[in-house]
């Protein structure tokens, strides 16, 4: 027993040492490879319950974690190949409803476009496998409703261009996307554009808004309604055209959507309207960059899925796999 523990000590710091060496080789779902939130996972809104994943060979390992003391509180080997989805480039996670019972995973891209998408519907509570969709062309997670009953995707509709998509409903009940898409219904007809830089979702989980960059033209926030599937397009006409944003960043704050850029506030949207006021600047130095995941939080993901993957793997769990 003694050896066992020791073997899963050093595996677990190889694992640490390899997060801070080398680049992911999977991704998520985005247009881009290098983005894994996987080990970073996604924190319960009411609980202090942090979902994880790991890639075990050739499956998946899922596992609840305790996010005070690192315990292992649950765990699953899931066959296949999938990871919690990054919604923005800023690494910003989501999957997990509100409610905490339902947990969507992606399958990681290889290339832009790939054919066909998976996803893996998940009983949060009791980690067990609902079932497995899979749809024809190129998808990447977006939102999920408070109850888990809608999940939204981004479907990437021209081949060359992954700033071109549509936004899309799916049932989780029956696994079928609705047949129009989800879109400002002041703007139908117009082309959607633009990459995800940054989310903020609403404390009940019912809006998901997004800072996209426009592709080029003005950037804008998608206020994603997930219980009414519906969403309004705001632009930020403050922001330059072609600006790097990387340093831009979405805060709530009762119901104003502030906007920031290197902790500078830019633009204040009233949740209620939509209307777009500029704040007064403040004189705080721009801080520039995505943030970096800190180094004792990788560790704890890694350590605590490591010894979750043992216990599984002793215990033969290897999870069924319902598909649609």
């Amino acid at each position: 027993m003694i050896r066992t523990h020791r073997r899963l000590l050093l595996l677990a710091l190889a694992l640490v040492g390899a997060a801070f060496t080398a680049a992911p080789a999977g991704a998520d779902g985005l247009p881009v490879l290098g983005i894994d939130v996987g080990p970073q996972g996604i924190a319960a809104r009411a609980q202090p319950i942090r979902y994880v994943t790991l890639p075990a060979r050739r499956d998946t390992l899922v596992a609840r974690v305790d996010r005070h003391g690192g315990q292992v509180l649950g765990s699953l080997i899931l066959p296949g190949t999938f990871t919690i989805p990054a919604v923005a480039y800023d690494g910003s996670a989501s999957g997990l409803s509100a409610d905490g019972k339902t947990l969507v995973l992606i399958e990681p891209r290889v290339a832009f476009p790939r054919a066909n998408t998976r996803f893996a519907l998940i009983d949060a509570l009791h980690l067990a496998v609902r079932r497995v969709i899979t749809l024809p062309g190129d998808f990447s997670f977006d939102a999920i409703s408070p109850r888990g009953a809608w999940i939204y995707l981004i479907q990437y509709v021209a081949p060359n261009d992954p700033t071109r998509y549509a936004v899309r409903a799916l049932d989780t009940r029956s696994g079928r996307l609705a047949r129009e898409p989800v879109v400002d219904p002041r703007e139908r007809g117009e082309a959607m554009r633009g990459a995800p830089v940054t989310r903020a979702t609403s404390a009940d989980g019912r809006w998901a808004y997004t800072l996209y960059d426009g592709g080029g033209k003005t950037p804008f926030v998608h206020a994603l309604d997930t219980r009414g599937r519906t969403a309004r397009c705001v632009d930020l006409d403050m922001l330059p055209a072609g600006a790097d944003l990387s340093n831009t960043r979405l805060a709530l704050t009762g119901e104003t959507l502030a906007v920031t850029r290197g902790r500078v506030p830019v633009a204040n949207v009233d949740l209620a309207t939509f209307r777009v006021t500029t704040p007064p600047a403040a004189a705080t130095p721009d801080g520039g960059g995505f943030p970096v995941l800190p180094a004792a939080a990788v560790a704890l993901a890694l350590l605590v899925t490591t010894a979750a993957f043992a216990i599984a793997i002793r215990r033969g769990r290897r999870a069924p796999v319902p598909t649609a």
